[in-house]
């Protein structure tokens, strides 16, 4: 269970955009709870809900703000 300040991130170990949010987010210090779909693939239901009926990686979903792909951390 998340708490409402944790961030969610959804990412696929083949998407180059998962692995680097990912490293920007560590180096930033920034707390959240990854979910890898390539471990738990019953996720891509609710990545498809949040991106609009796409699979794309990576999401990442703070509170109500949803970030479909890698924008970079700013």
């Amino acid at each position: 269970m998340t708490t409402a300040t944790e961030a969610v991130l959804y990412t696929h170990p083949d998407c180059e955009y998962s692995a680097a949010l990912k490293a920007e987010l560590d180096q930033a210090g920034a707390q959240y709870r990854e979910i890898n779909l390539a471990e738990e693939p019953d996720f891509w239901a609710e990545v498809e809900r949040l991106s609009g009926g796409e699979r794309i990686t990576p999401v990442m979903v703070e509170g109500e703000l949803v970030t479909v792909g890698f924008h970079g951390v700013g």
